[in-house]
């Protein structure tokens, strides 16, 4: 049976890695999904039910969009044997249609089944995503390459963060995160 960091890796696989063959491995068939999004820079459906359909949605037509993902756990990974965790997220990934950058956090809140360990209900905040030029590429993804993945502290991820103007909202987001965790 997978543990619950084993299906949160495996689902950061399969996303950012666009690997669609994965996510059986992480989600159980009757897996629901909700997607709860606060900014216009980026669109889902709010909810989507079903392994294929979920897999379709952040997989495949995900990566048909996006390219250079990266998707970091601000958070030590769950102990064994958990059915709920939540944690927030940072996600970094380029537009495949004109180079923008997109850099985004918000929280995951998964729930795990308890008869197979596999995810049976996954909600997904996003929070703030912001979009920078292309030429804003290096920079940005040179700093996600070299975060810790997929498990990083918030404290290290605002640490390293690039001083772009456009990364500053998020900057304080994480910068507010991590403060939270060391107090």
């Amino acid at each position: 049976m997978p543990t619950p960091a084993q299906c949160i890796v495996t689902y950061l696989q399969a996303k950012d890695g666009n690997r669609p063959f994965l996510m059986p491995r992480a989600f159980a068939e009757g897996t629901s999904l909700e997607m709860v999004v606060n900014t216009d820079a980026i669109s889902f459906p709010s909810a989507v039910s079903g392994c294929d359909t979920i897999t379709d949605v952040l997989i495949r037509q995900f990566a048909g969009a996006y390219e250079n993902v990266y998707t970091i756990c601000l958070a030590p990974p769950p102990a064994p044997g958990l059915r709920h965790f939540a944690c927030d997220w940072l996600v970094g990934m380029s537009s495949r249609k004109g180079g923008e950058i997109r850099v985004g956090c918000g929280r995951y809140d998964w729930t795990f089944a308890a008869s197979d360990g596999r995810v049976e209900r996954l909600k997904i905040t996003i929070e703030q995503m912001q979009i920078l030029p292309p030429e804003r590429l290096d920079a940005v993804m040179n700093w996600f390459a070299a975060l810790a993945y997929p498990w990083c502290s918030a404290a290290e991820a605002a640490r390293t963060m690039p001083a772009l103007p456009e990364l500053a909202a998020i900057a304080t987001r994480i910068e507010t995160k991590a403060k939270s965790h060391t107090t």
